[in-house]
């Protein structure tokens, strides 16, 4: 697999080692700033996960890990995520989710795998009204540098399967959230923000709404999609569970209001300008009925017990938090959020 120490990535791989005791994992993964090799602190190197440090952009990297690996099937999480840093530079975004996915699909024509998995995301449907829902045969509208990428990714794949006969199929998610991911994103944002007494800052007023998945769920539906999937298909993965940017982060400050020496952490949300301008769709919510009906997944996690399981975890865990966070982040942050 690629980016495999990445958030959703890293779970994965907990999620395959611990649901397949006859599966070995190779963890493909260039290690940038949200890549971190301590998310996967408690998965043991050895005969049954092996780590190579690699940029899916690399042909002669890629090519010779295969040679060395000679894996069976590839699911492919390597990418550039976030939406604010493709508006400053979407350079990297290019680099990494096109041409590296092209990099990728070019290697499995020489070296021939079971089945590649390209994890996508519901931002290259773009942006929903009031109403309805994204279904896979949905226009790809996308309208950030980030979700253009992934979209080219994706049809990159999709061309590649019908073209070439190559055994690919596509999987879109909705916002994930859970353990280890990087405080970049509006949940991991919000948790460290309240527990160092910062600003909880949300982007114009806050009434975006997304489709919450925990990433528990999204695994247990990618490894159905890697085991029972059908070459050329497309997945949308969804929580089926809409909230408002401004729900989650007033959800997640009653439930630290909860734990000894809290405090009503309210009067911290700060409504400020939002970056992404038109880029910032306004609704996504994902039809998953298609995954339901031909391959049996459907969501587990309660939204309100996900998000504590989260803040739990973030709150056992604030070194990690601390120790990810490096110098180019507080850049970063300045940026996008002020001082």
């Amino acid at each position: 697999m690629t980016g495999g120490a990445g958030f959703i990535g890293s779970n994965f791989v907990r999620h395959i080692l611990a649901q397949h005791s006859d599966v070995r994992v190779v963890n493909y993964d260039k290690l940038t700033y949200a890549g971190n090799l301590e998310n996967l602190a408690d998965v043991n190197e050895g005969e049954r996960y092996h780590f190579v440090r690699g940029d899916i952009s690399d042909p002669k990297a890629v090519a010779r890990t295969f040679e060395d690996e000679k894996p069976w099937a590839v699911v492919s999480f390597a990418a550039e995520s976030h939406v604010d840093r493709s508006i400053l530079d979407a350079t990297p975004f290019v680099d990494t989710n096109v041409k590296g996915t092209q990099v990728l699909l070019e290697t499995i024509r020489r070296y021939p795998v079971e089945r590649f998995v390209q994890i996508s995301t519901d931002e290259v449907y773009g942006a929903l009204g009031e109403e309805g829902a994204f279904t896979e045969s949905s226009p790809i509208q996308p309208n950030s540098p980030y979700a253009a990428c992934k979209a080219a990714a994706d049809l990159i794949a999709l061309a590649y399967a019908k073209t070439y006969g190559l055994p690919i199929v596509v999987t879109r998610s909705s916002n994930n959230y859970g353990p280890y991911q990087f405080p970049e994103k509006l949940v991991p944002l919000m948790i460290r923000n309240a527990l160092t007494g910062k600003e909880l800052p949300i982007y114009g007023e806050g009434r975006q709404v997304r489709d919450w998945l925990h990433v528990e769920d999204n695994c247990r539906a990618i490894d159905v999609v890697l085991h029972k999937g059908l070459t050329g298909e497309v997945y949308n993965i969804g929580g089926e569970c809409e909230k408002r940017n401004i729900e989650v982060v007033k959800l997640i400050c009653e439930i630290l209001r909860n734990h000894p020496g809290a405090r009503d952490l309210r009067p911290k949300i700060q409504f400020i300008k939002d970056p992404r301008g038109a880029a910032h769709d306004f609704r996504y919510a994902l039809d998953c009925s298609k995954i339901k009906r031909e391959l049996g997944w459907a969501p587990l996690l309660d939204f309100e017990e996900g998000m504590e399981r989260t803040v739990a975890w973030y709150l056992s865990n604030r070194e990690w938090t601390e120790r990810v966070i490096t110098g180019e982040y507080q850049e970063y942050y300045r940026k996008i959020y002020g001082t």
